[in-house]
C-alpha cells in the first residue's frame, strides 16, 4: 500500500463517502450530482506544523471550497492547508 505523507503546513483528511443511496423522507433517492458535499472528515496525516491543535484520527471541520482532491486505492483524500481548518469535533 501506498502512503500519503502531507509536506509542510497541510493536513491529511479522508473524505470517501459512503456508498450507501440516501433518500428523502418520501423515499426519492438522492443522485451524486445532488448530494451536498461535507464539510467535516477524519484526519489522516499531518505535515510539519509547530503546535498542532490536533492528532491523527480527529474529525475536523474545513472551509467548503479548500483543499486538492486525491484518489488512491478507492479512498479519496483531501489535502488541505491547516490553516483552512475551522474546528475539530471534542
Amino acid at each position: 500500500m501506498n502512503e500519503l505523507q502531507p509536506l509542510n503546513e497541510n493536513v491529511l483528511l479522508d473524505i470517501t463517502e459512503d456508498k450507501k443511496e440516501q433518500k428523502t423522507a418520501s423515499g426519492i433517492i438522492i443522485p451524486d450530482s445532488a448530494k451536498e458535499k461535507p464539510s467535516s472528515a477524519k484526519v489522516v496525516a499531518i505535515g510539519n506544523i509547530e503546535d498542532c491543535k490536533i492528532v491523527v484520527g480527529d474529525t475536523v471541520y474545513y472551509k467548503k471550497y479548500s483543499g486538492t482532491e486525491v484518489e488512491l486505492e478507492d479512498k479519496k483524500y483531501l489535502f488541505i492547508p491547516y490553516a483552512d481548518l475551522l474546528a475539530k469535533m471534542v
